[in-house]
């Protein structure tokens, strides 16, 4: 059975590099369900992702019922993985304070699935107080950080905030899909185990 991941974009420049992203995921045999924020429609378009991914792409327009529930449910049951690349700090504060104020986070927040979060943002922007202690926070509750790294940014300054490279992220999603893969595996074996002893 081919893994399943969602794929949220957020409003960085950095995020035409998650349509590369998407096709690496794709190409692989990963079901890409790709949401767009409404701040990364400014600098992309849902049918670039359709086309690379062969999947309906979400955004606030299609926000509604999806396989027979609310959207942001339905995604997030479905998910064996959540990524969010690029992630700004706008995102990154809205997890970490619980706030749902659209498909995106309301995923974020009903999904079981492990998440990863790859920030895209000026250098100042992620090493501020508010935006590092938000990481710590998230770090605490089992979110996982790949990058910032360092570069020339998009902004003309030189520093930590770069998009970490779409090669080494589609690799920690395939080292985290293999091992979710073997956690269920077990789950599933002790299972079995369990009702083999009730029925001796």
């Amino acid at each position: 059975m081919s893994k399943r991941i969602v794929l949220g974009i957020t409003g960085s420049i950095a995020a035409y590099r998650a349509a590369e992203l998407a096709s690496t995921l794709t190409k692989e045999g990963i079901e890409v369900d790709v949401i767009l924020t409404d701040e990364a429609l400014r600098f992309i378009t849902p049918l670039t992702f359709a086309a690379l991914t062969r999947r309906e792409v979400f955004t606030r327009e299609n926000d509604g019922m999806h396989d027979g529930q609310p959207t942001h449910i339905s995604l997030g049951d479905h998910a064996d993985l959540v990524v969010i690349a690029p992630a700004t700090a706008h995102l990154i504060a809205q997890l970490a304070h619980g706030l749902a104020p659209d498909l995106l986070t309301s995923t974020l927040l009903a999904t079981p699935a492990p998440v990863i979060i790859a920030p895209a943002m000026n250098g100042k922007m992620w090493n501020h107080p508010a935006t590092q202690e938000n990481v710590i926070l998230l770090r605490k509750r089992g979110v996982e950080f790949i990058g910032p790294e360092a570069g020339l940014l998009a902004c003309g300054y030189e520093g930590l905030g770069r998009l970490w490279p779409v090669p080494e992220i589609a690799r920690e999603i395939f080292s985290r899909l293999k091992k979710a893969k073997h956690a269920k595996s077990f789950v599933q074996n002790i299972t079995r185990q369990k009702m083999r002893v009730k029925k001796m």
